[in-house]
């Protein structure tokens, strides 16, 4: 009988190991497509002493360099951001920081406003395969859902990802059992490269632009979430130049009608192009969407001086801790840049990001 246990035991660990074998195969490693979907778990591996966090999409994690904000200013900051970050990613995101650190601010980039409900499966994963496993991972897999999406399948990603078979390339294998190289620098994604745009651009009109009430109950919930644990929240617009992220008119109404009635700041750099020094023909490397490393360390430099007049923040600059950390962060920023500098010139062009060899 001890001997038949024994074989069955055996028999089931075997297969819960080849299980998980697999499911580590199949799971995307976001290394050679969707790289940005490596961000949020890269988090867990930083030093948690930042005064700013920054939460958002591409419009913070490709505009803020937080080696500027270092540089300039002794801040400590990072970027929590994910593509096509919704309101709701970003609340978890902000109650799971809080378990870790207590930042001076958040920093929210209120784009994310504009979307009133789940999009796709694919972003939700970008945004929450990298989450560990908490309360509000939980929360927040339930509060992203599409119609077709099963919590099971967050929980054991096999039963999304077993038919990549076909799919699978020398990187699933290579990283299926560790880390993919570092992609960011503190959540920061650069881009060297110049691709510019002449005119100023506006998006379609719109029948209503009126934001959807959960996005409004998800900013309560971060505004108070806040307000509990004494870090202030500011709200900012990116700058950007393209009708697919237009901000309209009737949106910043609203967001700053908002922040007066609640006390908190809000800054809409679309508005400071022209302080900031911003050249959307010089400073963008897809005409208009996002920040080149140029335009990124223009914005960061010129917000970085309303943070510390608004946070009262003193540099960090010689203290032996914070110093430590960011000597490595900088050698691996200008490591970064040095690559793509030399990619430019060997191919003319760059066809993604790239991080730490």
């Amino acid at each position: 009988m001890t001997k038949r246990i024994l074989k069955i035991t055996a028999a089931v660990l075997v297969t819960l190991l080849v299980l998980f074998a697999l499911q580590r195969v199949l799971t995307p490693k976001y290394v050679s497509e969707a790289q940005d979907g490596r961000l949020i778990a890269e988090y867990y591996s930083s030093a948690k002493n930042h005064d700013v966090v920054f939460i958002g999409d591409c419009e913070v994690y490709e505009n803020i360099s937080p080696v500027t904000l270092w540089e300039e200013y002794g801040i400590s900051s990072y970027v929590r951001g994910s593509p096509q970050q919704l309101i709701w990613h970003s609340y978890y995101l902000m109650e799971e920081t809080l378990k870790y650190e207590k930042p001076d601010a958040f920093v929210f980039n209120v784009l994310s406003m504009k979307y009133g409900e789940p999009q796709s499966e694919a972003y939700n994963r970008l945004a929450l395969d990298g989450m560990k496993w908490s309360a509000s991972k939980v929360d927040a897999i339930n509060a992203s859902m599409t119609e077709e999406e099963e919590f099971i399948t967050y929980v054991f990603p096999l039963l999304r990802f077993h038919s990549r078979w076909s799919e699978l390339k020398a990187e699933d294998f290579r990283y299926a059992f560790q880390k993919a190289p570092q992609l960011s620098i503190n959540g920061y994604l650069m881009r060297i490269d110049v691709d510019g745009v002449e005119e100023l651009r506006k998006g379609q009109e719109l029948a209503d632009y009126s934001f959807k009430d959960i996005c409004w109950e998800y900013l309560d919930k971060m505004r108070l979430l806040c307000q509990e644990n004494g870090v202030k929240l500011i709200l900012m617009k990116a700058p950007t130049n393209t009708p697919q992220w237009y901000w309209y008119d009737q949106w910043d109404v609203q967001v700053e009608a908002y922040a007066k009635e609640h006390g908190l700041r809000y800054y809409n750099f679309l508005k400071n192009t022209e302080e900031i020094g911003l050249d959307y023909t010089t400073d963008t490397y897809d005409q208009g969407g996002h920040l080149n490393l140029s335009g990124a360390e223009k914005l960061s430099k010129y917000f970085g001086n309303i943070l510390v007049q608004e946070l009262k923040l003193e540099s960090h600059h010689g203290e032996k801790d914070y110093q430590q950390v960011w000597d490595t962060l900088c050698a691996q920023y200008e490591q970064i840049r040095q690559t793509q500098e030399r990619l430019l010139a060997e191919n003319g062009k760059l066809t993604g990001f790239t991080g730490l060899d």
